[in-house]
Order: structure tokens, then C-alpha cells, then sequence
């Protein structure tokens, strides 16, 4: 192992399984080790053997079936805990044994021990593995909060016995960058033999550091970084795979440092871990959130459509994402929309343009974000031919038994009309109001709701086709309000229908009008 090589380890299937309702289930568990495999970590720590029949079998499964991973199993400093996870490794090509135990004052306290006791449990323990598998690493759990004299002390003892990894956990987050770093700088100074064995770094994130701490330990001097895919883990989680990796990707230029991971299988680990774990990730986290890659102020926008490098850091490709999203919001700006319609397979022009993004700033107000498909509903609500009928305003009171009450305010060739009507329903009340402002004979062929996309505050698109004297006139309309689309889909193929009259003796055919030959 070359100097600029960081060992990436990861315990999303021990430490990541131990957040409470994080459990997985066998199959769970052998489908992510083999993506952790897969896309490149070095080092697997399939569960906790002595833990459970459960954890036993599922990393007996995965040592198995590894293929390039050094699989690990974790044990406690006592005899029956190491000779179960021996047992559970043995079958990997590249097994390893983590035996682990509390070495500050507080963790001490636990098996009620003195400092020589614990020193002589640990000489024993780790000697005891080593017999068993070539592969140790021992853990002092809350090293950070460890007398410096004693630390120095068992970490010596942990490599004379054999141990040929160190780890320095941070167990409840409690250092800081800094002292992560000096930390590690001074153990492999002041340890005798240390320079011959990996350091590694293991970070929670109770004050939101565990990745600040995880890159400074590495430049301290530790080349390998515990970690979990989406920083799952006890409390407030651990060291996030994800971002120590990117990390030093991205920054190479001051931590010249490689992992060997394939960063674009990144995102759907991510998504696989969040499903069967039931964590969903937040979504500004960082590399794998939702927002991670997307832009929705106008501002931001209109610079990433000129040059992605002005608001981009890196390339969504290189975590696994097809691309950078520009969700539309109420802060987009027509830039955007236009970029959007033509990603879509949309050309407008201007005007046209300038008419959607009016309707679109109002359904911004009322959504939280705007989909393709609301773009697209949009575009076919592009209004009729003619404009006689206007929709103004529309209040719908709803009753028991089916009975609703419509009160319509429309403005026809110019002048304000309003009208009430009951009806089965709030749309037959509505469609009744707009017949006693409007009589017509049209019939209706076709009344069509579908949902545009998921959701409350979903936009309905409603489809009218109306038939009169022969003449078929089709309207289409979206509105979040279902009742307000159809009533709108409604007066649109009304004012289709008054085309169709106006032209008539012209010459021109209008046996249909639709919505689509706007």
C-alpha cells in the first residue's frame, strides 16, 4: 500500500444496523454487501457474530460469497466473542478480526477493571485472535476521551500482540478536526512499532464533524476512514461514505489521497441502503441528497445552463446521477423554463412563452415543486381560438348526498356575468352554471380526469369533448383544483364551438377543433 492510499471500511451492515429501526433483514443485508463489494470498499464489516444466530449467518453468507473485500466481524476483548466471529469469517478469502474494547476512564468503569487488568484482557485477547486469523484489528472505544499516557500504552500492547490495524474511534463525537489529526500525528511519533501498522480513523457525528474529523485524521497519518453509506448510525450516525470519498476526489489538490472506489456506483447504493434500512436521506445531504445536484433560483438557473463549474463543485456523473436537475419552483426563472420546454421536445416563441411562465409563476405559488408533467399540462392549457367565454371566478359549496352548489362568475364578449346552479356533484353544478350564462345545445361526449403527478397538491388535467350540430370541439385544462380545470376545460371547448360558427360560410373545414391544433 502506497502513502497516498486510504483503506475505506464500511460498517453500514454492524454500526449502520445498530440505528434503532434500522434492521435488516438476511437477504438485505447479502444484496448490500454485495454492492459495497462491488463498487470497490476494502474493507467489510458484515455484523457483530456473538450478537445474534441472525448477525452469525449473515457473515458467515458474505465472507463466502466476497469476492475482492476483506471481510471483518467484530468481537468484544473475550475469548467466546473472538473464537465466534473466527468461525464466521473463515470461509473469506481475506478474513479479519475487529476485537475492540473501552479504554477511557468512563468505559473502564463498565467491566469494573483497572488499567492493568484491561492492559493484560487486551495483550490476551488480541494474542488470542491473531492465533486464529492473520487479519486484527483492535479498536480502544472512546480513545478520544483516553488518558494520552494510558492510550499510548494499549495501543503498543494491541501491536506486540499482533494487532496490524489500529483503530482510533471517536465513539460518542466528542473531538474536534484538530485534535483528530494531532491525535493520530502523535501516536505514530510516540508508539513504538506503530509506523508498521495502518491507522484508522472511526467518527460519529453527534456535533456534525464526523467528516471534518475523518479527513483530518488522514492527514494525520491514519490511511484508513471507517465510514457508512449515508453516514447511518447510532445517534446522530457516523462518518458518511459518500462524502469522505468525494471529498478527497474533488480536493485532491490539498489531500492527495485515493480510495479505489468507484464513485459512480455511489448513488444507488445510497438509495438501496435508504430503502431497506428505512432511513430516508435529507434532502440537502450532501453527494446523495435530492437537492445535491439541483438548482431551482433563477440566478442559479441561468448560470448552470451557461457554465454547470459556476454552481457545481463536481459532476453528478461521477456519483451515479444522470445529470443536474433544475427542479422549477417559484424562484425559477423563463430561462429555465424555456431550458425545461426544450428538454421536454417543446419550441415556443416568445409570446407563447411568455404565457406559460404567467401560469406557471401561479402554479409555482401553489405547489412546492413543479414537475415535466406539470410543464407539459401547461403547455396543452394554452387557451382556445377565441376568448368570448372567460372563466372569473368560481365558488363550489359541497353538501351531504352528492348535492353541491356552484356560484360562477364569467366575463362573455366583455361584460361580467354571474350565475348559481345546484347539480349532482360540484362539476354537474358548475357545467349547469355555465349552460345558464352560456345556453348551448352542445352535448358532452367525453368528461376525462387524470393526475399529472403524485401528490396533494397535484394538478389535475381534465379533457372535454363537446359535440354540436356535428361539430366536435375539444378543451383541455390543468388547475390543482380539479373542479376549477374542468370548468375551465369546459368554457375552452365552448369557445371552440363559437370558432367553428364565426367561420362558418368561409370556406374553411371545421367539422373538429381540438386542443391539439393550437
Amino acid at each position: 500500500m502506497t502513502k497516498d492510499r486510504v483503506l475505506i471500511f464500511d460498517t453500514t451492515l454492524r454500526d449502520g444496523e445498530q440505528s434503532p429501526g434500522a434492521t435488516m433483514t438476511h437477504d438485505e443485508k447479502l444484496e448490500i454487501a454485495e454492492l459495497l463489494d462491488d463498487m470497490g470498499v476494502d474493507i467489510i464489516e458484515a455484523g457483530f457474530p456473538i450478537a445474534s444466530e441472525g448477525d452469525f449467518r449473515a457473515v458467515s453468507e458474505i465472507a463466502e460469497r466476497s469476492k475482492n473485500s476483506v471481510i471483518c466481524g467484530l468481537a468484544r476483548a473475550q475469548f467466546n466473542d473472538i473464537d465466534r466471529c473466527a468461525e464466521a469469517v473463515r470461509k473469506a478469502a481475506k478474513p479479519r478480526i475487529h476485537t475492540f474494547i473501552g479504554t477511557s476512564p468512563l468505559h473502564r468503569a463498565i467491566p469494573n477493571l483497572t488499567q492493568d487488568e484491561m492492559a493484560e484482557r487486551i495483550h490476551d485477547t488480541v494474542t488470542h485472535a491473531r492465533n486464529l486469523v492473520d487479519n486484527i484489528q483492535w479498536s480502544p472505544m472512546d480513545a478520544t476521551r483516553t488518558e494520552w499516557d494510558y492510550l499510548c500504552r494499549v495501543v503498543e500492547i494491541a501491536i506486540k500482540a499482533g494487532a496490524t490495524t489500529i483503530n482510533i474511534p471517536d465513539t460518542v463525537g466528542y473531538t474536534a478536526p484538530r485534535e483528530s489529526a494531532d491525535l493520530i500525528k502523535r501516536l505514530i511519533e510516540t508508539v513504538p512499532g506503530a509506523d508498521e501498522i495502518v491507522f484508522a480513523t472511526h467518527c460519529h457525528n453527534d456535533l456534525g464533524m464526523a467528516t471534518a474529523n475523518s479527513l483530518a485524521a488522514v492527514e494525520g497519518g491514519a490511511r484508513q476512514i471507517e465510514c457508512t453509506i449515508n453516514g447511518l448510525g447510532e445517534r446522530a450516525g457516523n462518518t458518511a461514505l459518500e462524502e469522505v470519498v468525494m471529498a478527497l476526489k474533488v480536493r485532491g489538490d490539498i489531500m492527495p489521497f485515493d480510495t479505489g472506489i468507484d464513485t459512480k456506483k455511489i448513488m444507488h447504493i445510497s438509495r438501496r441502503v435508504a430503502s431497506v434500512s428505512g432511513f430516508a436521506v435529507q434532502f440537502n445531504k450532501a453527494i446523495v441528497g435530492k437537492n445535491a445536484f439541483a438548482h431551482e433560483s433563477g440566478i442559479h438557473q441561468d448560470g448552470m445552463l451557461k457554465n454547470a463549474e459556476t454552481f457545481e463543485i463536481m459532476r453528478p456523473e461521477d456519483v451515479g446521477i444522470a445529470g443536474t436537475s433544475l427542479p422549477l419552483g417559484k424562484h425559477s426563472g423563463r430561462a429555465a423554463l424555456r431550458a425545461k420546454l426544450k428538454e421536454l421536445g417543446v419550441e415556443v416563441g416568445d409570446n407563447q412563452l411568455k404565457d406559460i411562465f404567467v401560469r406557471f409563476k401561479d402554479l409555482a405559488d401553489r405547489k412546492k415543486e413543479v414537475f415535466d408533467d406539470d410543464v407539459l399540462a401547461l403547455v396543452s392549457d394554452t387557451g382556445a381560438e377565441s376568448d368570448h367565454l372567460q372563466l372569473v371566478n368560481l365558488k363550489v359549496v359541497c353538501g351531504t348526498g352528492g348535492q353541491a352548489e356552484a356560484e360562477l362568475e364569467m366575463e362573455i364578449n366583455g361584460e361580467d356575468v354571474t350565475a348559481t346552479s345546484k347539480g349532482d356533484g360540484p362539476v354537474d353544478a358548475t357545467f349547469k352554471a355555465v349552460r345558464e350564462l352560456h345556453p348551448n345545445t352542445a352535448r358532452l361526449q367525453l368528461y376525462q380526469v387524470n393526475a399529472v403527478t403524485a401528490g396533494t397538491d397535484a394538478q389535475a388535467t381534465v379533457s372535454v369533448r363537446l359535440e354540436e350540430d356535428g361539430v366536435i370541439a375539444t378543451g383541455q385544462s390543468a388547475d390543482t383544483d380539479t373542479v376549477v380545470a374542468s370548468a375551465k376545460a369546459y368554457i375552452q371547448a365552448l369557445n371552440r364551438l363559437i370558432v367553428r360558427r364565426e367561420k362558418v360560410g368561409t370556406g374553411v373545414d371545421t367539422r373538429e377543433i381540438s386542443y391539439k391544433d393550437v
